[in-house]
């Protein structure tokens, strides 16, 4: 028997365990109990639904003080970032509420019977409809907002697909904890038996993305374990979908004119950015491109200083310290760099020092740059004139990204327009003046990108999130009582488009 337990980063010891790791028999019990309801939920009205998502966002707001403080034990966070996110998984929730009752979501599209230049046409409605029962694999990261009670569980539970999670090692007790206070909200509200499942351990979750009664795989994590998942999705008799939010290095720049500007707030921003988090954020900067000169140097002073007001960080396990130490280490030994580190941490556990490496672009061979979890940045300094070719040349060289951020300043249109354009080409986010770190929950917000950003082009986080879970049905010339209400005459409570104009809902 095995038992799956979490560890304190603070100390590195174990934790009391928490469950035995899910059998292959017991994960076969779960899919397929998930598979069984995907017929009851996805017949519930959208109101319903929502009703559900409402129902477990109260229900997570009710358990806080227990989430936070075992979130806390496992991954090191403090309670006041672990309070900010745990009210963002309970925003997401209502959010998708509200997705489900404005409607638009499902493309409600309706080409009455006429004839056509090309010849009669049959009457066609159109609608998007749930994919089935869904597996979310848990990020170590956020433990709330991308794990159990994160967004892919509200997007595809909003979608009208039973949810089975794999629960992330580094906090398995928070998984199971997060599990519960769901199945209490669903269970008060009489979803679906089946309607959220957990298994736990490296082979279960594998067992989960092959089992037949899986439709689609959410994933966030590192590239080696995404491109793992979809080599046994490549295993199975049907294909299904796999949306991975998989790495990220998210450069930026600063113009001149910006570095002018504001030397002292982009470079003290730009420290508070790459730490939050202990810099374990798949939006961190890892990678910043500042001009030659005083400017430039007054925008690294700033950073230096504000390096050494920082604290200590403790990272979420010891394969994310063991890469951090391993990477830092290497990158120490390329003698073009320039090395700032924060004042020394003596602790235990998984604790680290916040670096930034500072080299000339000319002199820095950047296949050495890649993702590194933690509290790392790299400054490339340019010479001024050669602003819009070394962007080009940054951006050609590195894999693309889930954000770019540009730092410019008023008058620069033409150098905003040529950067912007750029980065459009290689990221999801374009950010200005600002930092990639902070992702919104919102009808416009994109988060996902290029391959290896993502391998998706859907967001995992915003409105859209709820289209991985869907997929389009088409009726013709059927009778009324046979359409969703969504699609028959006279419905007019979402956005339509009928015969190609779009009718906005009363």
């Amino acid at each position: 028997m095995t038992l799956i337990s979490g560890t304190d980063p603070r100390t590195g010891e174990s934790l009391p365990p928490v469950s035995e790791v899910t059998t292959s028999i017991e994960v076969d019990e779960i899919a397929c109990a998930a598979g069984i309801a995907a017929e009851s939920l996805s017949a519930l009205d959208r109101n319903a639904r929502a009703n559900l998502l409402e129902a477990i966002a109260t229900s997570v707001e009710k358990h806080r003080t227990e989430l936070v403080s075992t979130a806390a034990q496992e991954t090191g966070f403090a309670s006041a970032k672990l309070e900010g996110e745990l009210t963002r998984a309970a925003f997401q929730f209502r959010f998708f509420a509200e997705v489900l009752r404005e409607g638009s979501y499902i493309e409600a599209t309706i080409d009455h019977a006429g004839d056509t230049p090309m010849g009669p046409r049959p009457d066609l409605r159109r609608i998007l409809i749930p994919l089935g029962a869904v597996a979310v694999f848990g990020a170590s990261n956020f433990p709330f907002a991308f794990s159990v009670l994160g967004g892919d569980t509200a997007s595809a539970l909003a979608a009208g697909n039973p949810v089975v999670v794999k629960a992330h090692s580094s906090h398995p007790a928070t998984s199971l904890q997060s599990h519960r206070v769901i199945v209490e909200a669903l269970d008060g509200i009489g979803a679906p038996a089946g309607t959220i499942g957990i298994v736990y351990g490296t082979q279960a979750g594998a067992d989960l993305v092959a089992h037949p009664a899986i439709k689609a795989v959410g994933f966030t994590g590192s590239l080696s374990g995404g491109q793992a998942l979809i080599d046994i999705i490549a295993t199975r008799d049907e294909p299904i979908p796999f949306y991975g939010e998989l790495s990220s290095l998210n450069p930026v720049v600063v113009t001149p004119a910006a570095a002018k500007e504001r030397s002292v707030a982009i470079g003290t921003a730009l420290v508070a950015s790459f730490t939050i988090g202990s810099g374990q954020l798949y939006t961190k900067p890892g990678f910043i491109l500042i001009p030659e000169g005083d400017d430039g140097d007054k925008l690294l002073e700033a950073a230096r200083s504000a390096l050494q007001t920082t604290e200590s960080h403790i990272l979420l396990n010891d394969r994310i310290y063991s890469t951090y130490i391993r990477e830092t280490e290497k990158l120490s030994t390329v003698d073009v760099f320039h090395v700032s580190k924060a004042p020394q941490y003596c602790g235990q556990g998984f604790a680290v020092t916040p670096i930034l490496f500072e080299a000339s672009i000319d002199e820095l061979n950047l296949s050495l740059i890649e993702e590194v979890f933690g509290p790392v940045v790299i400054v490339a300094r340019y010479a001024p004139e050669n602003l819009e070719s070394v962007f080009a040349y940054v951006l050609s060289s590195f894999p693309a990204s889930l954000t770019a951020t540009l730092h410019t300043s008023d008058g620069e249109e033409a150098v905003e327009t040529t950067l912007s354009n750029l980065a459009t080409a290689r990221a999801g986010r374009i950010v200005f003046n600002g930092f990639p770190t902070g992702v919104a929950v919102s009808w416009a917000q994109t988060h996902g990108g290029p391959w290896p950003a993502s391998n998706s082009t859907h967001s995992s986080v915003g409105a859209t999130a709820i289209r991985r879970f869907v997929r389009p049905i088409t009726f013709q010339n059927a009778p009324q009582h046979i359409l969703p209400v969504e699609l028959r005459d006279n419905y007019t409570s979402i956005p339509r488009r009928i015969d190609g104009v779009l009718q906005i809902s009363c």
